[in-house]
């Protein structure tokens, strides 16, 4: 028999006021009924799996427990992936889904130890191996006859990749090559799974033939023994211990001693070293980079999940939670009626579109550009390069601000592990570190942008996401500000240029007065770094709007809604960053007081639809895993039933009492 779910009045009186369906929304953002049934087919079809519940919240548990729940449950989880494609009920799409931010993080709270193989080894294989390469080694990771993981970051190095230590030697009496890590930095050190639970990996190196060192290149390294599982002669690995979060992913650490690899263990799609140890260069060094590129893409898509998830619970949370008044005659208000609860997490509801939207996008760039690289074309690489470096490092830091803004909106009760806030800020926080730190991404961008603004001054055509600058170099005059999107997507733009020319003449400035290049970049790498991060801002504004417009087969009652979302996040933006608007674009101090009642309005024509667009993401309480997000909205029952599975609330008298307390409480101090 079901049981029936009473719903809070507060949470059921905002869905009744909200002005569309949020299943349409939920269909939109599937791409059609028919898929929004098959998700939620699949995410029945694991979550009803009493293997992949647990009766013990993760936080009580060791270490060691962590990670070996992480494991049993990774392991039941890709047995069921398995199942479904033996029936046909699965595709690419599946893995992604099942691994990604919102279900994977749902099954898996604490970080799954497969992770990497799929996200990484596997792309590596398919990335950067030959036709033949491919064909042994990407049936036997596709299969899960062997767990790879990806082995690059090093205890010394991080972002900075060519400074790696490890050494792959070629030796041509024996045709292999031979990996040493010369110094402690150069162990590697955080790959996902590496610690005890993959037995192959993708080893980053610096390659050395006939005595010249040729650079970084990737090899294919197998570290245990398939049958026992031990290490291997010269293998050094272990884990790397505990960390804010993601507890049971496994990362590790790994060094090596003279291990001996066949020459065919390098993967040569792009470079290659011959049987008697001539190098033939690859066409494009950045090739190298393929799939970090590929993972800097799904990140955002997996960084706009944990978002999602964080907004829900706190929009929720906020129509249940009553507290104080705002009129002295009237009842305890709900809190999500303070205009200042509105603006800690309304902008964030609209990042959550605004990314997602970007995600889809660039993800289409990355698969036309991967198309044009097969054909020996590289002329968007840089362009895709310079996206995804910025994307993700705006994206995450944005993200991760974004949790910890809704979690204090949720007072005290969203510092408890009960509402899955902190678990999703440590999920959320760590992207802003791995595949590539922040800063070191934007910079990466901004060299990007340097070279395209001295192309611009030069009079040559620049990719589509960069042609804005024409219009600064042409003195194109810019209009007197409107309240309107195409006068924010200008600003923005107008900003980023503008700060790119600022940036770029200050470094030529130095260079003029004799600083050499390097120093001149590094004075300067503030104001680089801020130009990157204005030319994301300015894409993912242009990106979500241009979004919102290509959307026509909805109700006019969602497309109202979605209009707001957009128009929030263009104006919020405008607002946070006021300086840079009004020193470089239209906006002067008079339009400032229009451009803030605005948001206001908009604050007031998103707070009847919040629930029920959080309603539209469709997680399901078991993958939202939070006491104050749940659909019924029943926040003091389920935190005082949280608060029942504490190992501390087992026994009345804990076994401290006797031990320590008594004899303290009887010593007459």
């Amino acid at each position: 028999m079901q049981k029936t779910i009473t719903v809070n009045k507060d949470l059921q009186r905002e869905r009744e006021k909200c002005t569309f369906n949020p299943v349409e929304l939920t269909n939109l953002m599937d791409g059609s009924p028919e898929k929004t049934n098959n998700r939620r087919e699949r995410e029945q079809f694991f979550l009803d799996d009493p293997e992949l519940q647990d009766d013990v919240p993760v936080k009580y548990k060791s270490h060691k427990e962590v990670y070996e729940n992480g494991v049993r449950k990774a392991c039941k989880v890709l047995q069921k992936v398995r199942t479904l494609q033996e029936e046909g009920r699965g595709d690419m799409d599946l893995f992604s889904h099942v691994l990604g931010g919102m279900f994977g993080s749902g099954i898996l709270k604490d970080g799954n130890p497969f992770l990497v193989h799929y996200a990484m080894f596997l792309p590596s294989l398919i990335g950067q191996g030959t036709t033949k390469q491919q064909e042994y080694w990407i049936s036997r990771a596709w299969s899960g006859n062997i767990v790879g993981t990806y082995a690059q970051t090093e205890l010394g190095h991080g972002t900075f990749i060519r400074g790696l230590e490890t050494t792959a030697k070629y030796d041509p009496s024996t045709k292999e090559f031979v990996l040493n890590s010369p110094t402690l930095t150069s162990y590697k050190w955080w790959p996902g799974g590496l610690g005890h639970t993959a037995n192959y990996a993708v080893v980053v190196a610096q390659l050395y033939t006939k005595g010249d060192c040729k650079g970084i290149h990737p090899f294919i390294v197998q570290l245990r023994d398939e049958e026992t599982h031990e290490p291997l002669p010269g293998i050094k690995i272990g884990e790397i211990g505990t960390k804010l979060g993601m507890n049971a992913t496994n990362n590790g650490f790994l060094g090596f001693e003279n291990v001996r690899i066949p020459r065919e263990n390098m993967l040569m799609k792009n470079s290659q070293v011959l049987e008697d140890g001539t190098y033939v260069k690859a066409l494009n060094d950045k090739l190298t980079y393929g799939t970090m590129m590929f993972v800097r893409v799904v990140l955002v898509h997996d960084i706009a999940s944990y978002l999602s998830k964080a907004v829900t619970i706190a929009t929720r949370y906020s129509a249940v939670r009553r507290q104080s008044q705002i009129n002295s005659d009237e009842p305890e208000a709900q809190i999500i009626n303070y205009i200042t609860q509105q603006y800690k997490i309304f902008p964030n509801l609209a990042a959550c579109f605004a990314f997602r939207m970007t995600a889809d996008w660039i993800w289409n760039m990355y698969n036309n550009v991967t198309a044009e690289l097969d054909q020996g074309e590289l002329d968007r690489l840089p362009e895709l390069h310079a996206l995804s470096c910025c994307l993700k490092a705006v994206a995450s830091s944005d993200a991760a601000t974004g949790v910890e803004q809704v979690r204090l909106a949720c007072g005290g009760h969203g510092y408890m592990d009960a509402s899955n806030l902190p678990a999703t800020y440590g999920l959320v926080t760590a992207v802003c570190t791995y595949e590539g730190e922040n800063t070191v991404l934007l910079l990466q961008t901004a060299r990007y942008l340097v070279k395209a603004w001295k192309l611009a001054v030069s009079g040559q055509k620049l990719p589509l996401t960069i042609q804005y600058l024409t219009m600064l170099v042409k003195g194109v005059k810019q209009r007197p500000w409107k309240n309107s999107l195409d006068c924010i997507i200008n600003a923005h733009q107008a900003v980023a240029a503008g700060k790119i020319r600022l940036a770029t003449e200050n470094m030529d400035r130095r260079i003029s007065k004799g600083v050499s290049h390097e120093d001149a970049w590094n004075q300067t790498s503030i104001e680089l770094a801020r130009c990157a991060e204005a030319h994301c801002r300015a894409f993912l504004v242009m990106r979500f709007i241009e979004s919102v417009k290509e959307i026509t087969s909805v109700s006019k009652e969602l497309r109202a809604v979605l209009q707001h979302l957009c128009e929030l996040y263009a104006v919020y933006w405008v607002l946070q960053r006021l300086g840079d608007f009004l020193q470089f674009s239209a906006l002067r101090n008079e339009d400032v007081p229009s451009l803030q009642a605005w948001l206001e309005d908009l604050l007031a024509a998103i707070r009847p639809n919040a629930v029920g667009i959080v309603d539209g993401f469709d997680i399901r309480d078991e993958i939202l895993c939070s006491a104050l997000g749940a659909y019924d909205g029943n926040v003091y029952e389920r935190l005082f039933a949280e608060a029942m599975k504490s190992p501390l609330n087992q026994t009345s008298v804990n076994e401290s009492f006797q031990k320590y307390l008594k004899p303290f409480l009887k010593s007459n101090l």
